[in-house]
């Protein structure tokens, strides 16, 4: 039997692509030890979702190995060598904020993590994809630079500009602006995956992500925007909003869409490729809209206060182009607006909390 592997198999995006992967027959081989709750607390915690796996899903495999762990994982991937088809890689150390206070621990899980997972598949199973879950954040605040026009409830990007149709390509510099350490951390992973592809010819890509979200998201104030915010809807907690005036915007795309991007991918590789993928011009709010849309939703006021401090590195406007993606494998197409998917993320939380 095939064999894909999943790293952060518990997580958002790692425990969508263990059922997607199962439900197309392969056994899934999941690595995840619950780091989200040593990042962010119990309420992260990612235990729930690898139980629900072990019960749902007969064809799952649930290894507790951290990926810093080159031994451990090096003798996993010996045990399946040939047989591992893909390797979908999301385990990540995901906060700007939280990388700044122990950047050894970011850089050991981000860069290094991903280096032991290339290298144990380059030795072990040389034919396997790899397809790496990487982050717009690799393009620093260098966003922050375009021209943009404030409306009533987010900043625009000023029709003049050759991004303002379609959204940002990658075509973008990543050189010379401000990161966050956790941005670097996975610039320097982006880079590893893309080398492996040209210096190795192994079937690799990064998929530069906007907001993945989704109904599993384990949601917290550092990670997980969107869920987030519709958590904080439904119990009342307080939120904070930080600059920018709360017009900043992000595109939104499902786990279950990016999934399938990864499918297709997987299906008619390429090597050392690189994508920006969101919700593009199709799935995007900004804060004040999200709030807006969660109030509707709850039917309830929001609790939320304004910090004029931004985040460090934190995008004024992001929203992806996709249309390389798109023109590489034409048949990928959304299943998610921001309106579907916000609606099945209340559903989820509301049913968790």
């Amino acid at each position: 039997m095939s064999v894909v592997v999943v790293t952060g198999s518990a997580g958002l995006i790692g425990a969508e692509a263990v059922r997607f992967f199962a439900r197309e027959g392969f056994d899934v081989v999941g690595i995840d030890n619950d780091m989200r709750q040593v990042f962010f607390g119990k309420e992260a915690s990612t235990a729930w979702s690898r139980n629900r796996l072990e019960e749902d899903v007969a064809q799952y495999s649930h290894h507790d190995i951290d990926i810093r762990d080159q031994a451990g994982l090096d003798k996993l991937f010996k045990k399946h060598g040939s047989s591992i088809h893909a390797v979908i890689h999301t385990a990540a150390q995901p906060s700007h904020d939280w990388a700044a206070c122990e950047p050894h621990t970011d850089f050991g899980i981000n860069a290094t993590g991903t280096l032991n997972l290339l290298e144990a598949t380059r030795l072990h199973s040389p034919e396997a994809v790899f397809v790496f879950t990487s982050t717009n954040k690799v393009y620093g605040d260098a966003p922050n630079s375009l021209p943009f026009e404030e409306g009533d409830k987010r900043w625009n990007l000023h029709a003049s500009h050759a991004y303002s149709g379609h959204g940002i390509d990658e075509g973008m510099s990543i050189d010379q602006c401000t990161h966050s350490l956790f941005g670097a951390s996975k610039a320097a992973a982006d880079l590893l995956v893309q080398e492996y592809g040209r210096y190795f010819n192994m079937p690799t890509a990064v998929f530069r992500g906007g907001c993945l979200t989704g109904p599993g998201h384990s949601a917290t104030e550092l990670h997980g925007f969107l869920s987030y915010v519709v958590k904080c809807g439904i119990t009342g907690q307080p939120y904070t909003i930080f600059g920018h005036k709360g017009k900043q915007v992000r595109d939104n795309i499902h786990s279950q869409d990016l999934v399938s991007a990864f499918w297709h991918f997987i299906q008619k590789p390429r090597f050392g490729e690189v994508y920006n993928i969101g919700g593009g011009m199709h799935s995007n709010c900004s804060m004040l809209e999200a709030i807006e849309m969660t109030e509707k939703l709850t039917g309830k006021l929001f609790n939320w206060t304004y910090s004029d401090e931004s985040r460090i590195g934190d995008h004024i406007w992001w929203i992806s182009d996709v249309r390389k993606f798109q023109d590489h494998y034409p048949e990928w197409r959304y299943e998610y607006d921001i309106n579907r998917l916000m609606a099945e993320i209340h559903e989820g939380q509301d049913k968790r909390l």
